[in-house]
């Protein structure tokens, strides 16, 4: 029997993308009605329970596909990543557009007039997309209100060294399934990084360290890395600064952190997590 990875596929008992009829059996299959995300950030979750595990979560102008709305939760399929879950239906919206801009800084506050006094209604996080439709002054409107215009980019992400975009990031609380300067987790912060630089990542560490790069081979010693590295063990993932010092989103400090690489292994090996499974270089 075929089995599939319910992380990438739409497809449940009752109800499954009408394009894997035939492929993977369900009571009934459905075209996706194609929505985006509205607020600033969406949580995925596994279930449609706001108790239920957090698996990742989406940015503003983000597109869905959704196949149910039921109950205030929408299931659908992030076409970014491909990631499968729930969805707040609330922090959806049918009234897709085309987005012109992204925020390049880790947030950016939206306010109801292009003033810095005015109190704000939300803040944007770094890689939210929006559709700006006029200029004024400093400030971009967009149909939500007003957003500092030098915060945005017209162009597409181009960061010349994801491991800059990483760095900004020191200090970031650990949340998994987070994605964003208000939380990470370890894949969370290489898929955002990579992604700033024009770089389209896996969202789970397994599938990360089987998509992304080559191999480099390594000793017991770890010598030979270089900046933007990326260090694997099994369920967690981290970003070599140089040839010591490792950048990782980890649930030891609950925080982004830079520390010692050999320091680092030796206490996830001592907590039980075990060895590194695999250092990738990408080309």
């Amino acid at each position: 029997m075929t089995t599939f990875d319910r992380r990438l596929t739409p497809a449940r008992p009752d109800l499954a993308a009408a394009r894997l009829e035939g492929t993977v059996p369900a009571a009934r299959y459905v075209a996706p009605r194609l929505m985006q995300v509205a607020s600033p950030l969406a949580d995925l979750r596994r279930a449609p329970s706001p108790e239920a595990s957090l698996d990742t979560q989406a940015l503003c102008g983000e597109l869905v596909d959704v196949y149910e709305v039921e109950e205030g939760w929408a299931w659908g399929q992030l076409r970014r990543d491909g990631y499968v879950g729930y969805l707040a239906a609330a922090d959806l919206t049918a009234r897709v557009e085309a987005t012109t801009h992204r925020v390049v800084t880790r947030a950016t506050f939206l306010y109801p007039a292009p003033d810095i006094k005015t109190p704000r209604l939300d803040a944007l996080p770094l890689g939210a997309q929006v559709r700006v439709e006029a200029t004024n002054g400093d400030f971009a409107r967009t149909a939500r209100g007003f957003l500092f215009a030098a915060h945005l980019d017209a162009r597409a992400p181009h960061a010349r060294d994801f491991v800059a975009v990483a760095e900004t990031m020191i200090g970031t609380p650990y949340l998994w399934g987070g994605k964003s300067p208000a939380g990470l987790d370890c894949s969370g912060l290489v898929q955002l990084a990579l992604a700033e630089a024009g770089l389209d990542a896996p969202r789970d560490t397994d599938m990360q360290e089987k998509a992304l790069g080559e191999a480099v081979a390594f000793d017991d010693a770890l010598t030979g890395l270089a900046r933007g590295d990326l260090v694997y063990w099994k369920g967690h993932v981290g970003i070599m600064r140089d040839a010591d010092a490792l950048l990782h989103a980890n649930g030891f400090h609950m925080l982004t952190t830079s520390e010692n690489l050999r320091a680092a292994a030796r206490r996830i090996a001592g907590a039980g997590a075990g060895a590194i499974t695999s250092i990738k270089r990408l080309l």
